[in-house]
């Protein structure tokens, strides 16, 4: 356990699966509470952060149980729907859960932040390269590795505000072989785990001089540069 945590309040959004709940589990083991909104059924607070409203009483149901907040971790995943198929309506959605609840959710909180408090957004390896039809998706990690540094400058003193973009995360913990595997240079792919160590890292006293960062944990899939026949690629096929 790290005593550093002990004690201290995360809130999370989309925590009740997946990486969400990882997070959660990790701050939990370190002696953290916890506070969750999520819309799957369980045992936290359930709505959707795309809805003002429900934003506006989760926060105020965790500062009425905690009275403070120490790291919000803005983690819930927007609509992925591409130019094809995304409506108006749709893409705005992405964005109200992808980036204006991480920016509402900072604001409610902000006076309830102990001092040295952190904010950890989780963009995607999204906000730098893209597959066809992913814009709404894309767009809002875009967004929110933009808040990051905004908001860094904004709470500067206070709060430190970072963001992460996981690449391939497989929440089910699979074990890959072969392209699937090596195409990551580290080669493989990555889970759970691998966020929620590294927000936890910057959560705590030994990140005390990083904010306004974006922490991209792909296995290095963004640094492999690909060219037709180099390295047994082939364009349009599936083979390496």
């Amino acid at each position: 356990m790290n005593i550093e945590f002990k004690n201290k309040v995360a809130v999370i959004t989309g925590g009740a699966c997946g990486i969400g709940k990882c997070i959660a589990d990790e701050f939990e083991k370190n002696g953290a509470s916890v506070a969750v909104i999520d819309t799957m059924p369980g045992d936290h607070f359930i709505g959707d952060i795309g809805d003002k409203t429900v934003i506006e009483a989760f926060a105020e149901s965790v500062i009425a149980k905690f009275g403070q907040i120490d790291y919000l971790i803005n983690n819930a995943p927007p609509l992925m729907k591409g130019i094809d198929s995304c409506s108006y309506e749709e893409f705005s959605y992405a964005l109200s859960v992808g980036v204006t609840a991480p920016f509402y959710l900072s604001k409610l909180f902000a006076p309830y932040f102990t001092d040295g408090g952190s904010i950890i957004n989780i963009s995607s390896s999204r906000d730098r390269m893209s597959q066809p039809q992913t814009e709404s998706y894309t767009a809002a990690k875009g967004g929110i590795s933009a808040l990051t540094h905004a908001l860094a400058v904004s709470f500067a003193g206070k709060i430190r505000v970072n963001s992460i973009s996981p690449g391939w995360i497989d929440t089910a913990y699979r074990v890959y072989e072969g392209p699937d595997a090596y195409q990551q240079p580290v080669g493989r792919v990555g889970n759970p785990l691998d966020i929620a160590s590294a927000v936890l890292f910057l959560c705590s006293d030994k990140a005390g001089f990083i904010t306004g960062e974006n922490l991209c944990i792909d296995g290095g899939m963004t640094k492999l540069m690909i060219y037709h026949g180099d390295n047994g690629w082939v364009l349009g096929g599936n083979t390496i």
